[in-house]
């Protein structure tokens, strides 16, 4: 299995623009507020793999007690199709599971078959759930388009 480790704070710089490389990122999410976050406490952490020295793969990690969370997977462009995302994803699972966690849980944004497709190969299916949303940072709502054919 492909190595990942915990993000280092000297990463961030390589780990967004990673994210940028690969198109996680949007105007109403800061990358930095999102690793400071996600590295300021127990319950998540930030995966990467390095090549040469530099961050090629990411995925970061949390759970909320019951469930789960992945976000920000991501492979460089250059580095795609050497499994990397499986790789990341099992390091994802593993640390789950080191804390006890029982399941995994995912969002992709409506139309990515080619993402819903990789994540069904690995075993993950529809939750059956409905993700609703309510912003409670007018700035950042400002910033996000909503769903597609919204209007007003």
């Amino acid at each position: 299995m492909t190595d990942f480790r915990p993000m280092r704070v000297e990463d961030e710089a390589a780990v967004i623009a990673l994210w940028q490389a690969c198109g996680l990122t949007r105007p109403w999410n800061d990358p930095a507020a999102d690793i400071a976050l996600a590295r300021g406490g127990a319950a998540s952490d930030i995966l990467i793999h390095d090549a040469q020295g530099v961050p090629v793969a990411s995925i970061l990690v949390g759970h909320d007690g019951h469930r789960g969370w992945i976000y920000y997977v991501a492979t460089h462009p250059d580095h795609r199709r050497k499994g990397l995302g499986r790789a990341a994803i099992a390091a994802a699972e593993a640390w789950a599971i080191a804390r006890n966690v029982p399941k995994m849980h995912l969002m992709i944004r409506p139309g990515n078959e080619a993402v819903i497709a990789f994540y069904e190969a690995l075993g993950y299916g529809d939750g059956n759930i409905l993700v609703m949303q309510k912003w409670l940072d007018k700035a950042r709502e400002a910033l996000y388009p909503g769903p597609p054919g919204r209007t007003g």
